[in-house]
């Protein structure tokens, strides 16, 4: 059966709403052939995927256990403790105890990588996990989610194929921790629903500075219920208080050179030095009638809702505040579920939402050994459990008697009944039924605004600042530059760009070299929607030093005076110096004091740094001007947009880097003033872009 929405790859039409035409055959392993590889098998178009779904259920139990013991995805991260504060009432909404306005929950915290392996690097172009365990008073709720608020697909069974493709390729194993190859291209040419998040995965949102300055996104619609069982739709964001920072790429290049730890050694010494990274919880929240009104489906996870349409409410606040004990007991066997829920949240009919409920708790069997992993104290409850659940490998606990099932009579006759918790309430799912268009005949086929697979996607790119959108050109460049011998994948990748905006699509095209390709048929044409400054990292970046870091390099003759002032004002932005010097025991200052140094300028490169002071005397120069690190020192910081205050005598320096005048490089009084913000101004100057 074929209809106007089928794919043929070989014609130029669109594998999306229903499988057909001239598509190859797959078989289950034991060789059932598959009518349909693209949609899961649900009660009607927008109802809940079935459990009976034996080809979705295969494929996911087949790609959770493709890995031992190292997470599929996600397998390098970075954890901490911490506690979340419910600051606001919503009792309205969710009958949650979590959300109980002055509750303090115990939480940890886990950010990560996607692509790459536990041994790669913190800093490539990548999603980053962003999942929070909270220890609530009704059991753990894992609100697990990523820094970025959609997804490449809109359904789970396409999951396998998207990590297949992402990874390194099957035959080479490389490259690692990177997309930038023919398999992923290849992939999300073919797939026009992963446009919106190319468009987000390409711009400066996958190059944080910091862990401590990104956004978080539960990424699915989930539901809140109240006490009366009314259900709400929620969309969950974190927002960093020290505001979004991004890196440029070189610098990202030169970081992973540096500091293959970046990001994990960054959020150790914040937490370790006090300086608790804080985000605050937010809620979009909303009905039906809003979610039918809509161009897009809110139940599809490649779509947003923009902030202007329904702003956030921020109800809580995270703050991580204690590093843990032993990386591999916490960090590596903490097991997130999107399962696990409390009373008061509930699951949406989103069809990627309802595959990975099927894929986690497998998965976690396979990747530690045992069905007891809720066992582990990080991932165990800090509220009584109980039930009937025995034996399997590594079980720690020793149930006495006989009682193992239920109902049972055994407490009647003396004997130990077996657990039973005395609780006010219990979960208990929401009725989803809200109309014909919920429930009805099986098939597999996805809701009508499904389809529009570029309508955010241009809404993303319109809303960036203009060397935001230069980022995102030059980022297509580079990564479809990759793609060796699969010739047809970058103007196929380009002629999807067309949907999202002319000029983007002109200048990655320009930038490989290729002509103009024929637009590519939308499954569904996109609309034009106004743009959300909120989208933008620039339009929201914080004027503020608070929790940078500010790099001041120093040599002997330095002015003590001028030094000391420098540092003064630095610290007293709320800002980390960091002293530098050529040798590792510091420099003899003008007065004859000898100063310590944090770092030695060959391993402390300017790119570990938000901002940079030259604090030269003319000795100190004429030394510099010939060692190589000292003129990178400040040639990377003017190519990385950054302030550069610099005093009278460290010009020749600036002169021999390159360093031109501009508003970001002053003296030392104007220094701080300019340190709290990049220049983005500056960027035509040195680099070139797409």
């Amino acid at each position: 059966m074929t209809d106007s929405t089928t794919r043929n790859p070989g014609n130029g039409g669109e594998t999306h709403q229903r499988a057909g035409g001239d598509v190859p055959v797959l078989t289950t392993n034991h060789g059932v052939p598959i009518g349909d590889n693209q949609n899961s098998l649900k009660s009607g178009a927008r109802g809940p995927t079935l459990l009976e779904d034996f080809v979705l259920r295969e494929k996911i139990f087949h790609f959770d256990h493709e890995r031992i013991p190292e997470r599929i995805v996600h397998a390098r991260g970075s954890g901490a403790h911490g506690v979340f504060e419910a600051t606001d009432d919503i009792a309205d909404l969710s009958k949650a105890a979590v959300f109980a306005k002055g509750e303090k929950t115990e939480v940890f915290v886990r950010f990560s990588t996607v692509a790459g392996g536990a041994g790669s690097v913190d800093t490539p172009r990548d999603v980053r996990g962003f999942a929070v365990k909270f220890y609530t008073s009704e059991g753990n709720w894992d609100l697990v989610g990523n820094n970025i608020p959609v997804f490449f697909i809109q359904d789970a069974i396409k999951f396998p194929d998207l990590v297949h493709a992402v990874k390194m390729e099957a035959d080479r194993a490389y490259p690692q921790a990177g997309s930038a190859h023919d398999t992923f291209w290849d992939w999300a040419s073919l797939m026009p629903e992963s446009t919106h998040m190319l468009m987000w995965a390409m711009s400066d949102r996958t190059l944080p500075r910091s862990l401590r300055t990104m956004e978080g996104f539960g990424v699915h619609t989930f539901k809140l219920v109240n006490a009366e069982g009314k259900a709400s739709f929620v969309k969950f964001h974190w927002k960093p208080r020290l505001g979004l920072q991004s890196t440029v790429w070189d610098e990202t290049l030169k970081l992973q050179a540096a500091d293959n730890d970046y990001h994990r050694r960054d959020l150790w010494e914040a937490i370790d030095t006090g300086a608790f990274p804080q985000w605050d919880l937010g809620i979009q929240v909303f009905d039906e009638a809003f979610a039918r009104a809509q161009p897009y489906d809110v139940l599809d996870a490649t779509k947003l809702i923009p902030e202007e349409d329904v702003p956030v409410r921020l109800i809580g606040t995270l703050t991580l505040n204690r590093n843990v004990d032993n990386f591999f007991a916490e960090t590596e066997q903490v097991a997130f579920l999107p399962t696990n829920i409390v009373p008061g949240i509930d699951f949406s009919n989103d069809p990627l939402l309802q595959g990975r409920l099927f894929s986690y708790l497998d998965t976690q069997n396979s990747r530690l050994g045992t069905t007891n992993f809720h066992q582990i104290p990080i991932n165990a409850p800090r509220c009584p459990f109980g039930n009937f659940q025995r034996d399997g490998k590594m079980q720690t606990q020793v149930p006495k008697g006989r009682a193992n099932y239920e109902p049972n009579s055994l407490a009647e006759h003396g004997e130990d009944g077996g657990p039973r918790e005395s609780v006010e309430r219990g979960f208990a799912t929401v009725n989803a039924a809200t109309g014909d268009d919920e429930q009805g005949d099986k098939l597999r086929i996805r809701a009508d605004l499904f389809a529009d697979h570029y309508s955010q996607a241009r809404l993303f790119y319109r809303s960036q600042t203009e060397n935001e959108q230069a980022h995102i050109a030059s980022s297509f460049v580079f990564e479809l530059s990759k793609v060796g011998l699969l010739d047809k994948v970058p103007p196929r990748m380009v002629a999807n760009l067309r949907n999202v905006d002319e000029d983007l699509a002109k200048r990655v095209a320009d930038g490989l070299g290729i002509d103009l390709p024929e637009k590519a048929a939308a499954a569904r044409e996109p609309v034009d929607m106004d743009a959300s400054d909120a989208l933008s990292i620039q339009k929201n970046m914080k004027d503020t030093l608070e929790g940078r870091a500010i790099g001041i390099l120093f040599a002997d003759g330095t002015d003590a005076g001028e030094l000391d002032a420098v540092v003064a004002a630095v610290e007293a932005a709320e800002a980390k110096a960091v002293l530098i010097a050529p040798k590792v025991g510091g420099a003899t200052l003008s007065d004859g004091s000898m100063r310590k140094a944090d770092g030695q300028l060959a391993g402390t490169p300017s790119q570990l740094f938000d901002a940079v002071a030259i604090v030269l005397s003319d000795q100190g120069t004429k030394a510099l001007l010939k060692e190589g690190a000292a003129v990178q020192f400040a040639m990377d910081a003017f190519g990385h947009l950054k302030a550069i205050g610099a005093s009278a005598a460290a010009k020749p320096l600036l002169d021999k880097a390159g360093v031109e005048a501009d508003a970001g490089v002053t003296d030392l009084d104007g220094f701080v003033a300019a340190a709290s913000r990049r220049f983005y101004d500056r960027e035509p100057g040195v680099r070139t872009l797409a």
